[in-house]
């Protein structure tokens, strides 16, 4: 199953970075465009806070996301490595793996039924519907868990997640 898994994972975490990187640029542009207006043209655009605020969810939990693939997020490595004799180590990287699975999918299902419940409502100024909001946590939640899933198989094989960006 790994064969098959880390590729995959390895793309769709490229893919993840390049829309978060595509959705940074996107905010430095919408930023500029209302500094801009607001002190140069004297009208400043009201659609551009809104759209900053959208696209810093997306770019954030994109990124958490894809730092879980990678495994640079935050960590009990060195506790694990000098506290815990080598034959024991497996079972608590299995359970930090476990836990951060599980809350990718705490993130999914509660992301989902947020969206779900704000979904009848408006952003004001964009007329689009404010789950917008909720659904990077969605697919931030199910990412979380699908790499979270590759690094519980790869120890079990005692193999290592190669770095999306390597």
């Amino acid at each position: 199953m790994l064969r098959w898994l880390s590729p995959l994972n390895a793309w769709i975490s490229r893919l993840c970075m390049y829309v978060a990187v595509a959705g940074l640029f996107s905010i430095v542009v919408v930023v500029a465009w209302q500094v801009f207006g607001r002190y140069v043209l004297n009208n400043t655009p009201t659609w551009a806070e809104s759209i900053a605020l959208v696209l810093v969810l997306y770019v954030t939990l994109l990124g958490a996301a894809v730092g879980v693939r990678d495994a640079r997020h935050i960590g009990l490595d060195s506790l694990i490595i000098y506290l815990i004799p080598e034959q024991h180590r497996i079972w608590f990287e299995l359970t930090c793996h476990f836990l951060v699975g599980l809350f990718g999918g705490l993130m999914m299902w509660n992301g989902a039924v947020l969206a779900k419940s704000v979904m009848p409502y408006k952003i004001p100024i964009l007329g689009i519907s404010e789950g917008i909001n909720h659904i990077p946590l969605v697919i931030s939640g199910v990412l979380i868990m699908l790499f979270s899933l590759e690094h519980i198989l790869a120890r079990i094989q005692d193999k290592k997640v190669a770095p999306s960006w390597h």
